[in-house]
């Protein structure tokens, strides 16, 4: 360190240091689950293409374009596998560098919602694949005319699980992103109550641009994503309310 360094620099050269070892590791441990599951990334794959391959009609099957395809597209899905393994341990070592600078109160608050999201954004890749897939894969191939074999790019199909998987995953923290604005005052309950037809219109928007072109697929989508607004309009209004001690502590200030 130069002796022209401010402590403000020092402090965020040590911060990018700090980040760096907690990547690093994050890295590592992702690594390590690959490698311990790579000889089986072959069968990870036809268990990711389960809900296609039920789909396909008996002369149907999927196919690699790619030179390489056949290799590296269950190789991508297996590093998939290994990170969601991995990530109990890449969130606490995030959780280990943002916590030290948080308020008591605020880490209580982090806590639960850093577990929350994870929950809700794996809940949501499992509706995808046990819910959405099988019935959009059925529905769509069930409109192959007649002659026409049905044969599907394997890396094509990856490319439409991931987008998926992003997709109902993200529609599944609706109910934290909910809680999160209304408890830092960034929006009120009777607000978000107020723009529901918005919310609507903007479900059925999101689920034409994230999923394929047919309506199935979008109510599929955009059905859960208001629920799920619904669902954290209450638990906001849950949270948000004052607690006995405030009521009370109010209540004397007040005569």
């Amino acid at each position: 360190m130069s002796a022209s360094s401010t402590p403000s620099e020092e402090t965020f050269i040590s911060h990018l240091i700090e980040l760096r070892k907690h990547l690093i590791r994050s890295i590592i441990a992702v690594l390590l689950v690959f490698v311990g599951l790579v000889n089986w990334a072959r069968d990870i794959y036809t268990l990711l293409a389960q809900p296609m391959l039920a789909a396909l009609p008996h002369d149907g099957h999927m196919i690699a374009t790619d030179v390489a395809g056949a290799f590296f597209v269950p190789m991508k899905v297996t590093l998939m596998v290994s990170f969601l393994i991995a990530l109990p341990y890449v969130l606490y070592q995030a959780w280990s560098f943002v916590a030290p600078g948080l308020y008591a109160s605020e880490r209580k608050l982090t806590a639960p919602l850093l577990f929350a999201s994870v929950v809700l954004f794996l809940i949501g890749m499992a509706f995808a694949f046990f819910i959405v897939f099988p019935t959009v894969f059925t529905f769509v191939n069930k409109f192959a005319p007649e002659g026409v074999s049905v044969m599907t790019d394997i890396d094509k199909y990856l490319s439409f699980v991931m987008t998926t998987f992003l997709a109902f995953g993200v529609t599944f923290e609706v109910p934290v992103i909910v809680v999160v604005l209304v408890k830092f005052g960034i929006v009120s309950i009777a607000k978000l109550k107020e723009i529901r037809p918005y919310v609507v219109v903007g479900a059925f928007v999101i689920g034409a641009i994230f999923t394929p072109p047919d309506v199935l697929s979008q109510f599929l989508l955009a059905v859960p994503l208001l629920l799920l607004y619904e669902a954290g309009i209450i638990v906001a209004g849950l949270i948000s309310k004052p607690s006995e001690t405030e009521t009370t502590a109010l209540t004397n200030s007040s005569k």
